[in-house]
């Protein structure tokens, strides 16, 4: 049940704007790390510098635990005492980072920063889910989602920026004052969306309950296989694209700047979502996306476009197609997965963002170590993915046509 009109102050812009800065926690949290690593690897742990990246994968795994319980959490408790437990533990071990003398503090601090994070990323998707419904919560989610694939393209000039006036220490320092706007904002301005009536108790029963009805949806499970995928070239293209532009084409000084021309152009996939869903559809445009990924990365990859005197450019273009792809992919495949799961909302988001996130942390990690900075081998990488997310659609397409010729 969302909130009547007249008991929501909010207007859908400001909701928008403040549900995307919780999204951006994540991105922002991760990315403007990444310029910064080589300094801490200094400071830190000398002897030992391949260690480093560590702060980044301590974060995800902390994230993908704390997705587990921070949906049926919010459904219990609410979702305001959820987001805001979650921005506090996020702040205090942040504050933790920024003062750390050894690695391995800062790796244990970077854990529970995870912990703390997945609650306002993965509850804001259930606020989503209590105001609206069908494809105008997909249009919302869309434009929610321009934040995913922006961030992490801005971020690490935001980083440089941080770095050069105050020292690497400084990011932890934005972090915790980005957490402490996005909190302040929420707690004067958003209604609690799930009424005391509607919530669920905090039960094992309960929780186990809700998991096996969304894997027995045939929809959502489908959903969720394809957002994996999905997923999973997004996080290997952003894992090994720094390396890349380093070790391929000699231009890591140019990284953070590309990327953010990139991410102006890619930006505009959810605006274009949001125009298209409502008149074609969450599953359609997915489709439509995964399949011209398919065409692009075999051309790529079958004619090795990323060699010679034009690779470059072309690594561009697709580059650019990967971060497009993701914002016609992402939004919906969330949308059509927490669709029949609105009353369990919390429980959904939870499920599906620790299922799709960790899957394909580890898909992408696997495949980024065996294929290191081989372009064709991304682009050969990324066929596979979108083929098999292109199936695993046709096959959501079905199951979706079924249910509905059986309830007619």
């Amino acid at each position: 049940m969302a909130l009547a009109p007249d008991t929501f102050r909010m207007s859908r812009t400001e909701f928008v704007a403040l549900i995307a800065m919780m999204f951006a926690s994540i991105a922002f949290s991760i990315d403007a790390m990444l310029p910064a690593l080589p300094d801490i690897a200094l400071e830190l742990s000398p002897d030992a510098p391949e260690k480093v990246p560590l702060i980044l994968s301590t974060f995800l795994l902390g994230m993908g635990i704390g997705t587990f319980f921070t949906g049926p959490l919010s459904d219990a408790f609410g979702r305001k005492p959820v987001i805001f437990a979650g921005a506090v533990l996020y702040i205090l071990a942040a504050a933790v980072a920024w003062i750390s003398l050894s690695l391995e503090v800062m790796l244990a601090a970077r854990l529970v920063q995870g912990l703390g994070a997945a609650g306002p990323r993965i509850v804001a998707m259930a606020v989503i889910r209590d105001r609206f419904s069908g494809r105008q919560m997909a249009k919302i989610a869309s434009i929610v989602m321009v934040i995913f694939t922006l961030v992490p393209a801005v971020a690490p000039i935001l980083g440089v920026v941080i770095i050069a006036q105050t020292g690497w220490r400084g990011i932890f320092v934005a972090f915790m004052v980005f957490a402490i706007t996005f909190t302040t904002w929420m707690a004067v301005r958003l209604p609690e969306t799930l009424p005391v009536q509607n919530r669920r108790p905090l039960r094992l029963r309960l929780m186990g309950g809700a998991m096996s009805e969304m894997m027995m949806h045939p929809v959502v499970r489908l959903s969720i296989f394809v957002q994996t995928l999905t997923m999973s070239m997004l996080f290997l293209t952003l894992m090994l694209v720094q390396p890349i532009y380093d070790l391929v084409y000699a231009r890591g000084d140019e990284f953070p700047y590309w990327f953010f021309v990139i991410a102006l152009i890619a930006g505009v996939a959810n605006l274009l979502n949001a125009l298209l869903v409502v008149r074609f559809g969450m599953v359609r445009l997915v489709g439509f996306a995964l399949g011209a990924q398919i065409v692009l990365s075999g051309l790529f990859g079958l004619f090795d476009l990323g060699e010679g005197a034009n690779g470059f450019m072309f690594f561009l273009i697709w580059q650019t197609c990967i971060f497009f792809q993701a914002g016609l992919t992402l939004g919906n495949l969330n949308a059509v997965a927490m669709e029949p799961m609105g009353h369990i909302a919390g429980m959904a988001a939870s499920v599906v963002g620790a299922v799709a996130t960790v899957g394909a942390a580890m898909i992408s990690a696997g495949v980024g170590t065996l294929i290191g900075s081989d372009v064709r081998g991304l682009f050969l990488a990324a066929l596979v993915l979108a083929l098999g997310g292109f199936i695993g659609t046709l096959m959501m397409a079905r199951a979706a046509r079924r249910m509905e010729a059986a309830t007619a």
